[in-house]
């Protein structure tokens, strides 16, 4: 009877609060018994308990007592409804099982779990990691970074966290959404004036995570926010999973001081595809596609021969293998070597397509904050020449230009310019670890 009276009460407070305060506040309270005019409460946690009362306390006495049920006060203690609850002799119990907590924020995709998530050598750091802060035991690295190029897996590492954690434990608040969507909501706050309600939604979740953070670098106000929300749910011993393009050191106009707490936990790179990954990624989603596609078979040529000529992103590797799969459906034709080419013609192109000297100068010079004009011009400072020196070695990795026709590029230097370029970033390469890391996200750049 009283979960009758809580139901009709609960439907006035969620027009009076409206959707949002409702969905925040007042949907996450569970009922556990009335007795002597006091109707208890089990809330996630102590710091929403308290919110809820100093905000929300009142309207809630004020709508119970308008839908019949006789109470003079509301408790709220730290619980959940698939425990054994206290002993209360005179407060017969309202039994409910307890549902999961959906995952508030962005929706998930079902297709990112782990059972799907191919592991191999570039990956299998980032894999690991990503298992144990879904098992939701004592944080033991915090925050967790996972960092890497386009189609490489963070979004689904993040999304597989968040499904495991609301497999394994449905009382716990786990929020996942983009950096993009946090600054939205951080805006309408402001623009609403409901800064508080902002902030204490943000600081009672147990797990934060926020994918592609990187775009939330040149954002005074919002890097303002996320630095104070991180450093409350650290300080409560709160889960933090964070994904962006590239290491925290590396995200362009993001605050020194949140690099560095970003830094402070796991940071893990999603290193580029290996050919043998390749091939597992297109054996594992050539077995799901066979269920769609009966009778379609896939010869042994045609996977290596993917797994060969598409090699830097999993998302045109999964969307070439669907619509060759759709394609031989449709046409009622065996899939060989020879429809693979006509049917993938233009993305096979785009996969051949080979990095200009231009495209390297640009991306060198915006990299290091340096004008164009510097880098190829007569200029000797340090910081000038290494760049320059940078993108030579680039140049002569990355596209078939012969030492003198780099050189001619670069302002008309001599060729044994060039070379000596060459090997000083070679060299720098094997002593420097910031320079191999620098190296290895320009040339991802590159290659996307």
């Amino acid at each position: 009877m009283a979960l009758e009276f809580w139901d009709i009460a609960a439907d006035r407070l969620r027009k009076s609060l409206g959707n949002n305060n409702y969905k925040s506040w007042i949907e996450p309270l569970q009922l556990v018994g009335e007795s002597a005019g006091t109707a208890e409460f089990f809330v996630p946690t102590s710091f929403f308990g308290n919110y809820v009362r100093q905000h929300f306390e009142d309207q809630i006495l004020y709508q119970m007592r308008e839908s019949g049920f006789e109470v003079t006060r509301v408790t709220f203690s730290v619980g959940r409804l698939d425990q054994e609850p206290v002993a209360r002799p005179s407060s017969p119990a309202v039994v409910a099982p307890v549902k999961p907590r959906e995952i508030q924020g962005a929706k998930l995709d079902k297709r990112f779990v782990f059972d799907n998530f191919v592991v191999g050598k570039p990956n299998e750091l980032a894999h690991a990691a990503a298992k144990r802060v879904a098992e939701a035991g004592p944080v033991t690295f915090n925050p967790l970074f996972l960092y890497g190029g386009v189609g490489l897996g963070k979004t689904h590492l993040m999304h597989s966290i968040a499904w495991e954690l609301q497999s394994n434990r449905p009382d716990i608040n786990v929020m996942y959404l983009s950096a993009e969507q946090f600054m939205y909501r951080f805006v309408q706050a402001l623009r609403e004036r409901k800064m508080m309600d902002f902030k204490e939604l943000f600081r009672s979740v147990d797990v934060l995570m926020v994918d592609d953070v990187q775009f939330i670098g040149g954002k005074d106000s919002t890097q303002e926010e996320f630095f104070h929300t991180f450093n409350a749910l650290v300080d409560q011993n709160k889960q933090i999973i964070i994904s962006a393009d590239r290491a925290p050191g590396e995200i362009k106009q993001l605050e020194d001081r949140i690099a560095s707490r970003l830094q402070c936990g796991l940071v893990v790179d999603l290193h580029p595809t290996t050919y043998e990954l390749r091939l597992g990624i297109l054996q594992s989603k050539i077995e799901l596609y066979q269920s769609s596609y009966p009778g379609i078979d896939v010869r042994q040529e045609v996977v290596e021969f993917l797994a060969h000529r598409i090699s830097t992103n999993v998302r045109v590797l999964e969307g070439a293998l669907t619509r060759l799969f759709a394609f031989a459906s449709l046409v009622g034709r065996e899939i060989t070597v020879e429809l693979t080419q006509d049917c993938l013609s233009d993305i096979l192109r785009a996969s051949d397509r080979k990095v200009t000297v231009e495209e390297i100068q640009r991306k060198v010079s915006d990299h290091y904050n340096i004008r164009l004009s510097d880098m190829l011009g007569p200029k000797r400072l340090r910081s000038f020449a290494r760049p320059r020196q940078i993108a030579m070695y680039l140049c002569k990795q990355l596209t078939s230009r012969s030492l003198p026709e780099i050189g001619r590029r670069f302002g008309g230097r001599d060729h044994t310019t060039v070379m000596h370029g060459v090997r000083k970033i070679e060299d720098l390469r094997n002593k420097d670890s910031q320079m191999s890391d620098d190296l290895d996200l320009l040339r991802r750049s590159l290659e996307a």
